[in-house]
This record gives C-alpha cells, sequence and structure tokens, in this order.
C-alpha cells in the first residue's frame, strides 16, 4: 500500500455533473453517467495502481473504491476524498476475492489502514517470497487491513513473488535489468506503472 495524495480539488466535469441536480433530478453514485470518465481519473492519480495491493489497474477490471463504505456512510457516497480505484470488477464464481471487493461493506476507522495516509506504506513489511506482514507485530490495525482486505492470499503472493524474482533472473540481460530498476527506483508513471512497487523496494532498497 502506497500514499495516495488527495490535497487538491475533484476534477471539474465530476463537479459539473453534480451541478446538474435539479427538483426532479438528484445524483447518485448508481446512476453516475461519467463513472468512466471518473475512474480514469482516479487511475491516473494512482499512477495506474491498486489503492490496496498495488497491482496493474486495468480498465475493465477495476472499480471506483469507497474507502468510507456507502452503505454506513451514504452522504459520502460522492465525496471525491473518499473515492479510490480498486482492482478487481466482474469476478467470475470462485474467483478469489481481494482489495475492495474483500473489504466490501467492512469499516472500522481504528482497524483498517487507509492509503489516504501519508505513513500507510510504514505498516507492512513484504518478504522476498511474495508475503506480506505487519512492519510490527503488535500492529493490530495492520493485521486486520492484512486479513479483511486479502493481501496475503496465494494469487497476490504469486504475483508479487514473480515481480521480485523478474530481479534475480540470471538470464536477464543488463539492458533488461536496468530497465527494471529504472521503473522501479526511479520512474512513476501511469504510462508505465511500476506494479508492487512497495514489494520491491521493501525487497531491494535499504532505504524505504
Amino acid at each position: 500500500m502506497r500514499f495516495i495524495r488527495k490535497d487538491y480539488e475533484e476534477p471539474s466535469f465530476f463537479t459539473e455533473w453534480k451541478g446538474e441536480e435539479t427538483h426532479d433530478w438528484k445524483p447518485t453514485f448508481e446512476e453516475m453517467s461519467i463513472k468512466k470518465e471518473l475512474k480514469a481519473f482516479l487511475i491516473e492519480e494512482q499512477i495506474g495502481l491498486c489503492c490496496y495491493c498495488e497491482s496493474k489497474l486495468k480498465e475493465n477490471y477495476s472499480h471506483i473504491e469507497h474507502f468510507r463504505p456507502q452503505k454506513s456512510f451514504p452522504e459520502l457516497s460522492l465525496d471525491y476524498q473518499n473515492m479510490l480505484c480498486s482492482c478487481q470488477c466482474n469476478l467470475k464464481k470462485g474467483m478469489p476475492v481481494h482489495c475492495g471487493n474483500a473489504k466490501g461493506d467492512w469499516f472500522d476507522e481504528t482497524k483498517l489502514i487507509s492509503p489516504l495516509d501519508e505513513n500507510c506504506r510504514a505498516h507492512f513489511h513484504f518478504t522476498g517470497d511474495g508475503h506480506i506482514y505487519p512492519s510490527d507485530e503488535s500492529d493490530t490495525a495492520a493485521k486486520e487491513t492484512i486479513s479483511h482486505l486479502a493481501l496475503d492470499i496465494a494469487e497476490l503472493v504469486k504475483s508479487r513473488k514473480g515481480v521480485i524474482d523478474s530481479f534475480l533472473d540470471e538470464n536477464i540481460s543488463d539492458e533488461e535489468f536496468l530497465d527494471y530498476h529504472k521503473r522501479y527506483f526511479e520512474t512513476l508513471s501511469a504510462d508505465n506503472p511500476p506494479e508492487f512497487i512497495s514489494a520491491v523496494l521493501d525487497t531491494f532498497s535499504s532505504n524505504h
């Protein structure tokens, strides 16, 4: 989980859409006609990475996530500061759920680490085999976040390990290695997002 900065106003097209409210029509998230545009804006804001697991976001395999669930906080359903973009949508039966889908309507202010907290990354530690753990064993919030968001399920562990292992592959050329290094340690770009960047930095960098 990496910090997502939201220290500016919502996109103008979102404000304009909400401003179309009349006596006969009230804007709601369910009837939002600009969800595709809003999700694209969120993806760009998050440099193309899921707000929770940092996997690469795809337009057709992601959803707008309400950090504070709409069920418990209906007044925040159209609050841009409460909106993130999480991976997974339109899941087939039997597929493992994680991140926003696993979180669902669960919310506990004291037990859920927020990607909007600039210190969120410090709560977690990754190992070379792709697993995620609390940085501090006494950190209940980190434990609950990993559990409720299913951040250590086999699917994510395997994906993180695959990225980590790519740095250790003796068969890659020096050019390929330097490209990996640049992507993960120097460049943060929505055009070429560094997937699972926290896991990579935690494994290979001594200054994180």
